[in-house]
């Protein structure tokens, strides 16, 4: 009886297989994909594709296939938004069928499902409603936080004094984003030449960039190149370097938290960790390992997308000067040269602000982070079976000629309106949208704006003897980010 039982029981779920297979390939032959180019054997689409600048060739498709459309990533098909509309369509209007992260495989190595930005289900739940909970605990968006910016502000403009008004390299402005960050963290900043300080940005460096190799994108698509590509063992190792520095200083954390309050997100996540009531680690959110995950999102996005976009702005002010006397006139005459400025000067420094979302806007630092679909979706006319990944690409979105009048120009008048006041458009995506916006983002407006307007307010950029504005090349060079090219700089004290 009992081997009858052990045959029925493996009948039955042989059969079950089958059926799920089945309707699985039913779905998939039932689909109605948007249309697209056709695809070759094994590498699909891969050849109508500019690996760097991906956002160049699907804008250049859609133009031919419409602004959904499917292109084959090799044997992975997805669908592509383009512009404006079809983004907002599916990130807001439709954003729990577009609200779960896809693939992005070199992140996955190490990530696991862990953390806020690469991680789906529940741990994504818990621990992005975690995050932002204690990020506006301690002060995101709020006086605290403004504090502590203005504070490395003054850190960031010593440095700059420090050359004397000689050329120094964008690198500077990479420097103090990450203290924000880390005194999030471990409740400390960092000297700028401190030895700890400089290997966290150098291994972020490393990472940021190796995730980015030509290599490290051909093996998102063909898993297998993994056995035959640097990049992945290259970024494991940076990974396994970051998390022991982590670790020196989440123990110290530890070792003075206290039971009932918390001044770093690691204390108040490792209280979390000593409160949670779950047996099975399988089910566990607060572990060490999702701490680790979520440091490196915080350092992520915190450090690295701010810090390059402090690097645009100061690019961008020596290319176009007149653009930069304009805001340095603004905040003269508004709140001079002495008290640095405050997020509430927003209200009263019109073109600053808009100049600065127009740096974000014209810099559009992120080409894409790929969604999945968690259900099957109707979208439009098509039907697209769960799992399929998804390209929201938010440049096309940053430069829709419908939306901006200047698209492909560095015009701060996209944010004023015809009396000069601060326009806020929709169609800025510089954070994403939907449930799969930036968490940080209150802090990023805050950090761009005090950090940008606090340096011209102290400084003119101008470029080194013997290089002309017009000559400066705004090319990106693209990484994980779309960084500016390595620059040398004149800073001016302003009297």
């Amino acid at each position: 009886m009992a081997v009858e039982s052990v045959t029925l029981f493996l009948l039955c779920s042989l059969v079950m297989m089958v059926v799920k297979i089945l309707m699985d390939l039913s779905k998939r032959t039932n689909a109605k994909f948007p249309p697209g180019p056709t695809p070759l054997p094994i590498i699909g689409n891969l050849h109508l594709l500019d690996v760097d600048r991906q956002d160049v060739s699907f804008m250049e498709l859609a133009k031919k296939y419409g602004p959904v459309f499917t292109f084959h990533f090799g044997p992975t098909k997805a669908v592509v938004l383009v512009g404006y509309e079809a983004n907002k369509d599916a990130l807001v209007s439709a954003s729990y069928d577009f609200g779960s992260r896809g693939a992005v495989r070199m992140a996955d190595d190490f990530q696991m499902n862990h953390g806020v930005f690469f991680s789906n289900g529940e741990m994504w739940k818990v621990s992005r409603r975690f995050m932002l909970s204690i990020l506006r605990d301690l002060g995101m968006g709020k006086k605290p936080i403004e504090g502590r910016i203005i504070e490395e502000l003054q850190f960031l403009s010593a440095k700059i004094q420090s050359y004397n008004g000689k050329p120094f390299g964008n690198k500077v402005f990479y420097l103090a984003p990450p203290n924000i960050t880390y005194g999030m963290l471990f409740g400390r900043r960092f000297d700028y030449d401190n030895p700890t300080f400089q290997r966290l940005i150098t291994i972020m460096d490393d990472i940021i960039i190796y995730t980015a190799t030509h290599g490290a994108k051909y093996y998102s698509v063909f898993p297998i190149l993994k056995y035959f590509m640097k990049e992945p063992a290259l970024v494991m190792s940076r990974i396994d370097e970051l998390n022991e520095i982590l670790k020196v200083q989440f123990k110290e954390a530890k070792e003075v938290k206290c039971e009932d309050s918390f001044r770093t997100y690691a204390e108040a996540f490792m209280q979390r960790d000593d409160r949670e009531k779950v047996t099975d680690e399988k089910e566990k959110i607060f572990t060490e390992k999702n701490l680790l995950a979520s440091a490196f999102d915080l350092m992520l996005g915190g450090t690295e997308t701010t810090a390059t976009t402090l690097q645009w702005a100061v690019l961008l002010m020596m290319k176009y000067p007149h653009i930069q006397k304009k805001a340095q006139d603004e905040i003269e005459n508004v709140i001079g040269l002495e008290c640095p400025p405050r997020m509430d000067d927003q209200k009263v420094l019109p073109y600053c602000l808009a100049m600065v979302h127009e740096i974000q806007r014209y810099a559009s630092i992120l080409q894409y982070l790929p969604h999945v679909t968690p259900t099957d979706i109707q979208f439009r006319d098509y039907f697209i079976p769960k799992g399929t990944t998804v390209i929201p690409l938010f440049p096309s979105v940053l430069r829709d000629e419908t939306q901006w009048e200047t698209p492909n120009q560095f015009n701060p008048n996209h944010f004023l309106d015809a009396d000069g006041n601060f326009l806020k458009k929709d169609a800025f995506y510089a954070f994403s949208k939907g449930r799969r916006a930036c968490a940080g983002e209150s802090l990023a407006r805050m950090e761009v704006f005090l950090f940008i307007t606090g340096i011209l307010q102290k400084f003119s950029f101008t470029p080194p003897p013997g290089v002309r504005p017009e000559d400066l090349d705004l090319t990106p060079e693209v990484v994980f980010t779309m960084r500016p090219k390595s620059y040398k700089v004149c800073a001016t004290p302003r009297q």
